[in-house]
Parts: structure tokens; C-alpha cells; sequence
């Protein structure tokens, strides 16, 4: 029989109380670490109640009524055999059909209900002024501001300014009003934290927060506005009313959002306040804004064209284009000149020109260092005043026969009568394009081109002896005339 053993484990009590009280003392560190770095993530955050309560009073709500223009009297009901008076003979039923909101035919003309919006805004003057944006009273006959302590007051229009998209208001009979702080837009950083007071889909007062994303951003629609990004929640409603920064000044008007789905999808944009009171001393003052305005084309400079025209880096905005008796013209400037700075200010991106051009004072005289050959000049500009949108300038503008370049091009003279509806005084005009450098650059027939790798191209001969003599292997510029408007495309021959 075999002869079994059980094995006894021995212990002390005092070992296993010191294991036990030094796992508690680490849980209790533990504890305390997580309370000390929440404490001091909490303490890392902006507490925004103390600047909401001081600002609140001076953010309104801004509502407007816009009355449809009154109908002919016999105004027909798209194209169909009866006019209103006719309609009135009709069975009720169809009255209403015809008539109503909802009809295919459009409804009875002078018999839809006014029109109605909501926006935001904020007062700058204690007598009444008010900013907001263009798009929030446009068209309005009746606009309504109502405040914090729920006083309805009536305002007026004094003036806007679509190309920046602001409005300035007054209200009637305004007195000793509270008023926002402006602080400064071009101390803004990357990254401050913001925060915003509107009424997003017309709950009032409604407060959000983020921080800058970015500065300087440039809006199709907007040349002139270097727009604050952030990524405060802005939505329908909170258009025109103050973005403050965390000494409770506002820096910003919120007036656009990028969206796919109609709601807040992180990115929002805001108008300088720097740029908004210029706006609004100009319109308050004058009663209109006027903008410098240099008269030429530009565009961005990408890797390629920075490459083709020398720069080690692709920076500046290369013009594309000169208007015809433009304030640029008279300074000098050419197409292909490269603008590096403009008094002083560097010129990183395209988009950045627009905004310092605008700024500057009619009239005055501002100093351009541009890439031009290869080398960099300066040029005297005296600024001149942005034309209306209606009344904008028009861009300023041989023999042989076609030719076949080793590029992919198939070439022609420039006929006149296309020339002078193009605008130009010379070239060659591109009539078939096969595959190569040419197309892979994006010439395309009907095409005008100007000029290659810097040279002009006034005729076929021209361009024959430009493509001899340019270099394998290396990025070349090629100014190129479509559908009236100039721009450099990049070829690598």
C-alpha cells in the first residue's frame, strides 16, 4: 500500500496584514492620482458663466418680415387660359387649388403669406447700432430686435456690404444700450479657445464653444474676408452674431458654416472683427464701403509652377492676368509677375492678397516685391477703388499656317475676330491636342496660348522657335487664354 503524504502550507499573520494594508495604501494613491488629474483637467478648462453673464445683454435676436411684391391684376397663372379675376368665378375648391402653397401651378401671384427669418446680431454703440450679416435682412420691410430682457424694439436698415456679407442695423430711439467690447482679430492664435452667443434655430441665448482652427481662410464667395475658422457649433440662426474670445471681446461675426447635411459639421467661419468695423465706420460714416482694388488675376502657386518659374518653394500669387487701365497696369505689373509682398506683409498663399488689397486705402500707394525673370523687384502701386460687381473691368488683351509640335499640340494662328472676343492681342490658338506633355498639363483645343516658358507668343513662328529651345526634364510655364480668362498650367516637356 502506498504510503500518501499531505503537504501543509505554514504561514505568519504578520506577512499577509502587510500585503493586505500595502495594497490598500496603493489604492488609496491610485485614488488620489485620478481626484489630482481630474482636478487638474478641470482646472485646464475656460470657465465661460462669468463672460456669458456679462455679454449676454448686448447679443439680440434679429427677426424680419419680407412682404412678396402686390401681383398684376391680371396676371396669368403660368401660361394657363385664366387670369385672377377669371379664378374668382371658379368652384372654391379649385380656388384654393390654384391658389394655394402648395399648387404645381405656383399659386396665385400677391397671395402668398410674407416671408419670415431669424438671425443674430450684436450692439456696438449705446445709441443703437447693430452688426449682423447681409444675408440675415436682405430683402426685409420689416425688422424687429429683440433683447436679452425681452424688449421688442423696431430697427432700420442703415447700409450693408454683400461682399463681406455684413449689415449694420440702428435701432429706433436707442439709448444708453448695453454694448459688446471689441477686442483685436489679428491677435488671434491657432488653437484660443472661442465661444459663441446666438439663437440657432431660434432658441435664444443659446452659448457654444470650441477653439480657433485657422486663420486667413478665403470663401469662394468672400475673396475679400480672411475668415476665422473654428469649430464652434454654429447653426442656422446664429448667423451675424458675436464670437468672443475668453476677455469676453468679440473677434468675430459668425456668418457661414461648411455643411453637407444643412446642420453643424465642425467647421464654421467668422468675419474678422478688424475687417467688420472697418466695414461698419464706413457705412455709418459714408453710407457705403469702398475697397482698394489693384485689377489683376492671380492664382495659386503649386509645386510645378514654383518650379518652372525658379522659386525654391511654392509661396506668393502668381498674376495670371492685368486689367486694361487697372491701377496694376499703371504700376507696372505684368502676367507672370509672382507677388512675394505686398507693403511689407508677406504673401504665403494667393488668398492672401485679396484681404491686404482690400484694406488699403483708396489712393494710397502700396509697396509689391515680385518675382519677376528670376529675380525680385519692387513696383510703386497706387491702389485704386474696387469697381462695382456691375461695372467690373474686362480683362486687357499672324500669318502662317498650322503647325505640329513634338508637345501633343496642334496649333494655328490667332484669328482676329477671336482674338478680340477673347481679349488678346496676339498668340496662337490650339486646335487638337493629342497625348503628351501638352494634354497632360491640361491644354485643350480652343485654347490661346501667350506665352511659353516665360517668352511671348505673339504668332506661329513665335511658338515654333519657344518649344525649340525648352528644356527636357524641367517644369515650364505656359499662359494659356480660355473662355476670356488667362491662367498658368505647368508642362514637363
Amino acid at each position: 500500500m502506498l504510503k500518501t503524504t499531505t503537504a501543509v502550507s505554514r504561514f505568519s499573520p504578520a506577512p499577509l496584514a502587510q500585503k493586505v494594508l500595502g495594497s490598500l495604501m496603493l489604492t488609496l494613491l491610485a485614488i488620489v492620482l485620478m481626484t489630482w488629474g481630474q482636478a487638474g483637467f478641470a482646472q485646464g478648462l475656460p470657465d465661460f458663466t462669468g463672460l456669458v453673464e456679462e455679454n449676454a445683454g448686448a447679443v439680440v435676436n434679429i427677426s424680419t418680415t419680407s412682404t412678396p411684391a402686390p401681383a398684376a391684376e391680371n396676371k396669368r397663372f403660368h401660361g394657363l387660359p385664366f387670369d385672377e379675376r377669371q379664378l374668382d368665378q371658379l368652384p372654391e375648391f379649385f380656388q384654393e387649388f390654384f391658389r394655394g402653397p402648395q399648387s404645381p401651378f405656383g399659386g396665385a401671384p400677391g397671395n402668398s403669406q410674407p416671408s419670415r427669418s431669424m438671425g443674430s446680431g450684436f450692439i456696438v454703440s449705446a445709441d443703437g447700432y447693430v452688426l449682423t450679416n447681409n444675408h440675415v435682412v436682405e430683402g426685409a420691410d420689416e425688422i424687429i430686435v429683440r433683447l436679452n430682457d425681452r424688449r421688442e424694439l423696431p430697427a432700420t436698415l442703415v447700409g450693408t456690404d454683400p461682399r463681406s456679407d455684413m449689415a449694420v442695423l440702428k435701432i429706433e430711439n436707442g439709448a444708453d444700450l448695453p454694448v459688446v467690447k471689441t477686442g483685436r482679430s489679428k491677435d488671434l492664435k491657432v488653437g484660443e479657445w472661442v465661444f459663441a452667443i446666438g439663437s440657432p434655430f431660434g432658441f435664444d441665448y443659446t452659448v457654444t464653444a470650441g477653439i480657433v482652427s485657422a486663420l486667413g481662410r478665403s470663401l469662394p464667395s468672400e475673396n475679400y474676408v480672411p475668415f476665422i475658422q473654428t469649430d464652434v457649433a454654429i447653426n442656422p440662426g446664429n448667423s451675424g452674431g458675436p464670437l468672443f474670445n475668453l476677455d469676453g471681446e468679440v473677434i468675430g461675426i459668425n456668418s457661414q458654416i461648411y455643411t453637407r447635411s444643412g446642420g453643424f459639421m465642425g467647421v464654421s467661419f467668422a468675419i474678422p472683427i478688424d475687417d467688420a468695423m472697418s466695414v461698419f465706420r464706413q457705412i455709418r460714416d459714408n453710407g457705403a464701403v469702398s475697397r482698394g482694388w489693384l485689377g489683376v488675376l492671380i492664382q495659386e502657386v503649386n509645386r510645378d509652377l514654383a518650379e518652372s518659374f525658379g522659386l525654391k518653394r511654392p509661396r506668393g500669387a502668381l498674376i495670371a492676368e492685368v486689367m486694361d487701365g487697372s491701377p496694376a497696369q499703371g504700376g507696372g505689373l505684368q502676367s507672370g509677375d509672382i507677388v512675394l509682398k505686398y507693403d511689407g506683409d508677406d504673401v504665403q498663399l494667393s488668398s492672401d492678397l485679396p484681404p491686404l488689397v482690400g484694406r488699403t486705402p483708396v489712393g494710397e500707394t502700396a509697396h509689391l516685391t515680385v518675382l519677376r525673370g528670376g529675380k525680385e523687384i519692387t513696383l510703386n502701386v497706387e491702389i485704386g477703388r474696387l469697381p462695382d460687381e456691375n461695372n467690373a473691368q474686362q480683362p486687357a488683351s499672324s500669318d502662317g499656317g498650322s503647325i505640329t509640335s513634338p508637345l501633343g499640340l496642334i496649333v494655328e494662328p490667332l484669328p482676329s475676330d477671336l482674338a478680340d472676343s477673347m481679349g488678346v492681342s496676339g498668340g496662337v490658338v490650339v486646335t487638337g491636342v493629342n497625348r503628351g506633355p501638352a494634354y497632360n498639363a491640361g491644354i485643350r483645343a480652343q485654347d490661346v496660348i501667350t506665352e511659353i516658358n516665360r517668352k511671348t507668343v505673339s504668332s506661329v513662328e513665335d511658338f515654333q522657335k519657344a518649344i525649340e529651345t525648352l528644356p527636357e526634364g524641367r517644369a515650364v510655364s505656359v499662359r494659356v487664354v480660355r473662355q476670356g480668362r488667362a491662367i498658368y498650367l505647368v508642362m514637363k516637356p
